[in-house]
């Protein structure tokens, strides 16, 4: 900065620094500087829009910063770039039918890059139109075959087109690729991340707490490749294990009247939380979640939505 305070190349190479380490806020705050200094900056938006929606959630503005990019996109990877992250955004949001309306945008392969076959097809299994997404994965895992995205949502085209075996294949590849991969920078250490998981559950609502308030936890990376193999989702955030009460409405709950374990895998909550900050809302999301399926929707068929949702 000391060089050139007035750089928005500068400000966006700050922005993309802190956004690795998790500050959002400050990654935004540079991405905005940088619009100021070259309003036709295009990454620099794209950048913004990226921190808007993961992990800030603010969809509207992340759209709307789509929308001033698409105006300065030339090449067709540029509009690909802008079109994609403004579907990411409408479903972010729950547009559906916005966001189909935008994919029929893209422009038509091929790319100078692979990385957009993954992205259209991703793009496409989101919208559930598992179809069109599936060519996109299969070559998209053809192209780089060490890319963990790409296996993991193999996995659930598979798995919802009932080839198990071929899912299973997936999923084991992906987690494998996943723990291949050293952890954020802002990743916390376990003593850490294992106070951050004491507080969420502490902090529960009192008719989800009183299920898991005596649980044992124990915290690893990710799901082990036996539970993946069982129908586990490899980026499952959490899992409770839980031995029920007999009586079939949960009432007068005496402390050995259920036997409960808890399982947190820090790298999946950390690959969803997307920053140090997001971590605590995160994890009390997937908690609640699994707490909420696992006693009180217990006699409830799962939706597909429930089946493939990352906790």
């Amino acid at each position: 900065m000391e060089l050139d305070p007035q750089s928005p190349e500068v400000h966006n190479l700050l922005g993309y620094t802190a956004a690795l380490s998790g500050d959002s806020e400050e990654a935004l705050e540079h991405y905005r500087q940088a619009i100021a200094l070259d309003e036709t900056y295009l990454e620099a938006m794209l950048n913004a829009a990226e921190v808007l929606m993961h992990p800030l959630g603010e969809w509207d503005e992340a759209i709307e910063l789509c929308d001033d990019a698409l105006d300065y996109a030339e090449t067709k990877e540029e509009i690909a770039d802008c079109l994609l992250l403004r579907v990411d955004a409408l479903l972010g949001k729950g547009d559906v039918e916005e966001a189909k309306k935008c994919m029929s945008r893209l422009p038509e392969p091929p790319f100078e890059t692979s990385s957009y076959v993954f992205l259209i097809g991703r793009a496409f299994y989101e919208l559930g139109e598992s179809e069109k997404a599936l060519p996109y994965i299969e070559e998209a895992v053809r192209t780089d075959p060490e890319h963990a995205d790409a296996h993991y949502y193999l996995g659930l085209l598979k798995d919802d087109s009932g080839d198990v075996r071929a899912a299973v294949e997936a999923f084991l590849r992906s987690r494998a690729l996943d723990l291949a991969k050293p952890p954020p920078a802002w990743a916390p250490s376990p003593d850490t991340f294992a106070q951050i998981v004491r507080r969420v559950v502490q902090s529960l609502d009192a008719l989800l707490a009183r299920w898991v308030r005596d649980a044992d936890i124990y915290i690893v990376d990710v799901p082990g490749a036996e539970l993946v193999v069982d129908g586990v989702d490899p980026r499952a955030m959490v899992i409770v294990d839980a031995r029920l009460p007999d009586e079939p409405d949960g009432e007068d709950l005496g402390r050995n009247a259920l036997s409960a374990r808890l399982f947190i895998y820090q790298r999946n909550v950390e690959r969803a939380a997307g920053s140090i900050a997001g971590l605590e809302s995160e994890l009390a999301g997937a908690l609640e979640r699994e707490v909420t399926a696992v006693f009180l929707d217990r006699d409830k068929p799962p939706s597909m939505a429930d089946k493939h949702h990352l906790n």
